[in-house]
């Protein structure tokens, strides 16, 4: 089913929705349209009305403003919010930054996020970001998706490999529809990081989050979203971890059952439930 739904500034944004059940809207990461997160949305469905939407710039959303800032997506989730009746929110990724940052303000009830891209006393490395945005710049987005990949994904071997040599796959991977999608879109997923880099800071600047939070991880990931997670966790009244074992930063598009299922007892539990886990870590 899909709706339309006015965004502040008069923009529609089209909400794609399956299921049935308490209303879920999924903030998608940088890099991507909705597409990816299909899987995600049926294996929630039997339980929930899953909504899914494009980020402006993406898919069948329209453009977004420049010079970019997290502003018009916070906003856009919160007419998504509005429209859909949902209190449950996931994000992904860059998404999970945004939806962070809405459930500041937003009457956002529980946010699930996954490989949340934020950033917390530098421990997310950021030093590659300069030379990947001027790759881009200049229309290299070769060059510029292998700094970034080799610049996210510290723990692959893929990283250690000579530049050339990861600019000669990614030349690859950019005949491939993914590809083609993310090298598409790289250059605004690098003005994303970049927010997200400008907004580094203690974990004590999320304390204002009041919603209940499930701060999930992919275990075979980048190794720097444990410690963040976990430092998030101390600062977000109600929070807690989950690591998700065998998965990587796609573990949320892959929706295998280890981290379906923990999202579903999340998303419906009761209060007291969500209490209990957290006394229980």
């Amino acid at each position: 089913m899909e709706q339309r739904v006015q965004a502040p500034d008069g923009a529609d944004i089209v909400v794609h929705s399956f299921g049935s059940g308490p209303g879920i809207v999924v903030v998608h990461g940088g890099g991507v349209t909705i597409a990816v997160y299909q899987r995600l949305a049926l294996r929630l469905a039997d339980r929930f009305t899953v909504h899914l939407y494009n980020r402006r710039g993406r898919g069948d959303a329209g453009p977004r403003r420049e010079p970019y800032t997290f502003a018009q997506d916070i906003d856009d989730l919160g007419a998504v919010v509005q429209a859909t009746g949902s209190g449950n929110v996931i994000g992904h990724s860059s998404g999970g930054f945004i939806a962070l940052e809405a459930a500041k303000t937003l009457p956002i009830e529980r946010l699930a996020v996954y490989d949340a891209a934020v950033g917390v006393d530098g421990m997310n490395p950021g030093e590659w970001l300069d030379d990947a945005r001027q790759a881009a710049a200049d229309g290299d987005i070769p060059r510029s998706m292998a700094i970034t990949t080799g610049g996210i994904n510290t723990h692959s071997g893929l990283a250690r490999l000579p530049l050339g040599v990861r600019i000669g796959l990614c030349r690859l991977f950019l005949r491939t529809p993914v590809g083609r999608m993310m090298g598409g879109l790289l250059a605004q997923t690098l003005d994303e990081t970049q927010q997200i880099r400008l907004a580094d800071g203690p974990a004590e600047e999320w304390s204002t989050v009041k919603a209940d939070v499930l701060l999930a991880y992919g275990v075979a990931g980048p190794p720097y979203y444990k410690p963040v997670n976990e430092a998030l966790a101390g600062a977000i009244p109600r929070a807690r971890v989950l690591p998700v074992a065998r998965s990587g930063h796609d573990g949320i598009n892959r929706a295998p059952e280890r981290l379906i299922e923990p999202i579903k007892a999340f998303f419906s539990g009761s209060r007291e439930d969500l209490e209990a886990s957290r006394t229980s870590r």
